[in-house]
């Protein structure tokens, strides 16, 4: 059973910092790419980040210089590392792979950005 567990959000002052983790199981997890989505308060869903297999990254014009994706394929864990964070970025954020057939989401975790 395919299983994504968000972790690491919370409340932060803007400038501040969070590393979000999204722990998986129930997968071969090295063999897939691996994204980073958010979505704020009545917005739609967008992507954020994304790590492929191999380790090349992409990243959203809005989080670029500030955010990084990470994976370790030992601890079948994605990372987001998010920097300088922003009132705009206060949103809820999920970790998604797509397997053969379909899209498979994690719950998501809150982000917070206010002073």
């Amino acid at each position: 059973q395919v299983q994504l567990v968000e972790s690491g959000g919370g409340l932060v002052q803007p400038g501040g910092s969070l590393r979000l983790s999204c722990a998986a199981s129930g997968m071969a997890f090295r063999m897939y790419a691996w994204d980073w989505y958010r979505q704020a308060p009545g917005k739609q869903r967008e992507l954020v980040a994304g790590i492929s297999s191999t380790g090349s990254t992409n990243l959203a014009d809005s989080v670029k210089g500030r955010f990084t994706i990470s994976r370790e394929n030992a601890k079948n864990t994605v990372y987001l590392q998010m920097n300088s964070l922003k009132p705009e970025d206060t949103a809820v954020y999920y970790c998604h792979v797509y397997l053969p057939g379909r899209d498979y989401w994690g719950r998501g975790t809150q982000v917070t950005v206010s002073s």
